[in-house]
């Protein structure tokens, strides 16, 4: 397929699916303004580049003066992975900017339990930095729908607290970047279903940690939401809606960020 073909995708067979959706988070959460310089960050995986192919079509048709940049971290990858990510981006019309880290020799020779949680944690704060440098106020990152309910479940399961993904947060260690995340209610099936219908191919992020490992704790998340939806169609919806409908007044505690604990106590016995 090329490049116009794949474009033209997005306004076809995907619109609803990926397109329209993706539109529907940006205006619910109000994630593009006039004025914004965007960083959209490039992993080399398909979510990054699907995002990247939305973004651009939402700047061409939205009526939003808005601009973009695509950043692309290598941090330590080898040669073959570089060039894939090299080889997509010009297949698709992505003007990637790279620079380089050494996060990944940094991982492999850490002992951290959860070096996935880590790594993302590092590159961020590189993305952040990068794009600041290059006058942008908001980076836009891949993370999908799935990725949100996943992140619910790890949260409760794995760090005994209610989190969600948030479709965008404020930085709080670079001023006056924020974060979006425009593919807040695409599903990763329909991802897949596009990068197989544009005949694209990716490859495996390069870490030598992941490389290593069998499984990771979101895998585990994400082979226990199938389950579940097996026996629920809506699971997977109510997952999502149970941290938009959070009652504070039928749960034990809560706090705000890293603020003083409250207890359902303080309430009932004054």
């Amino acid at each position: 397929m090329n490049f116009k073909e794949i474009e033209q995708t997005l306004t076809k067979e995907f619109s609803k699916t990926l397109r329209d959706k993706t539109i529907k988070a940006i205006k619910e959460f109000q994630m593009i303004e006039k004025g914004d310089k965007i960083a959209v960050c490039i992993s080399g995986g398909k979510d990054s580049i699907l995002l990247a192919k939305l973004l651009q079509n939402y700047q061409k048709y939205s009526g939003i003066d808005f601009s973009l940049i695509f950043l692309a971290m290598d941090g330590g990858y080898s040669k073959n992975v570089r060039e894939h990510i090299e080889q997509n981006a010009k297949v698709l019309n992505i003007p990637v900017e790279f620079f380089e880290t050494d996060v990944l020799r940094i991982i492999s020779n850490h002992s951290a339990k959860h070096p996935c949680f880590l790594c993302a944690k590092m590159r961020r704060g590189y993305l952040y930095s990068e794009a600041q440098k290059r006058g942008c106020n908001k980076i836009a990152l891949g993370h999908h729908y799935d990725d949100a309910i996943e992140t619910v479940l790890l949260s409760i399961i794995y760090g005994g607290q209610i989190q969600a993904m948030l479709p965008k947060l404020k930085s709080k260690n670079y001023q006056n970047m924020e974060l979006i995340r425009p593919l807040y209610f695409v599903r990763e099936k329909d991802v897949t279903n596009w990068v197989n219908t544009c005949e694209l191919t990716f490859l495996p992020c390069g870490c030598p940690v992941s490389e290593k490992k069998d499984d990771t704790k979101r895998a585990e998340i994400k082979k226990l939401i199938a389950s579940l939806s097996a026996l629920n169609p809506q699971i997977e919806a109510n997952i999502l809606n149970a941290v938009k409908n959070v009652d504070v007044d039928k749960v034990l505690g809560w706090r705000i960020g890293k603020s003083e604990f409250h207890s359902f106590l303080d309430k009932f016995n004054s």
